[in-house]
């Protein structure tokens, strides 16, 4: 990218980033940049990426820096440079712990679909294409980011979290995507039990954890 501003030169902390498939949710299969950004005030028990939660544990790189190394990487593992640039996935940790909107302006100038995954604890920042919103009951989600949500995607650790799962289906748009995804420790168990739920509630969708099935990142 040429030119440099004030903005472009903000530093955010990444954890890693890599170019897979997304493994979750609506745009599950379709192929997916992310950038899992350090740091995270929510800490949940059953969290698989702990390591993200201190932000000064990673390395920090200005917005420059992060959008040119998506762009080589995509153009690395395709066999072709793309027509059409895949979505970006901003996770974390929780990303809305930094102010995001740089980041989502350099991201759009180069060509890129801009989606983040989001406990919705921290206030909204950036210009996003989708938000899938996962609220967490350690930290609630701000009240004003949920009518906004295109995708709510409730992780059920026991059954508790059907009901708890109702009450945020209760206050996102109508035209919001619901799903309900087990949690991968208790996948066994709970996923038959989301199965029967869908059935009964058939507004919900079921999302697994497809990444971790075919054992890619």
């Amino acid at each position: 990218m040429t030119g440099q501003s004030i903005s472009t030169q903000q530093l955010l902390p990444v954890m890693e980033s890599f170019y897979t498939l997304q493994g979750e949710g609506y745009h599950q299969g379709k192929a997916a940049y992310f950038i899992r950004l350090g740091g995270c005030d929510v800490g949940c028990v059953w969290c698989d990426v702990k390591e993200s939660w201190d932000a000064d544990k990673h390395p920090k790189f200005s917005i420059d820096e992060i959008v040119e190394k998506a762009l080589q990487e995509v153009a690395t593992d395709s066999l072709q440079v793309a027509s059409k640039l895949p979505i970006v996935v901003v996770t974390g940790g929780e990303p809305l712990l930094h102010n995001l909107s740089a980041l989502t302006k350099a991201l759009h100038a180069a060509g890129f679909q801009t989606n983040i995954e989001t406990s919705g604890s921290s206030p909204l920042s950036g210009d996003w294409d989708w938000i899938c919103l996962s609220p967490k009951k350690f930290k609630a989600p701000l009240a004003e980011i949920l009518p906004k949500a295109n995708e709510l995607k409730v992780v059920i650790f026991n059954k508790s979290d059907f009901d708890w799962a109702e009450q945020y289906a209760a206050q996102v748009s109508p035209q919001c995507k619901l799903y309900l995804q087990p949690e991968w420790d208790k996948a066994g168990q709970n996923t038959a039990l989301i199965i029967d739920y869908i059935k009964a509630n058939p507004k919900w969708e079921l999302s697994l954890q497809i990444h971790k099935y075919i054992n890619v990142p």
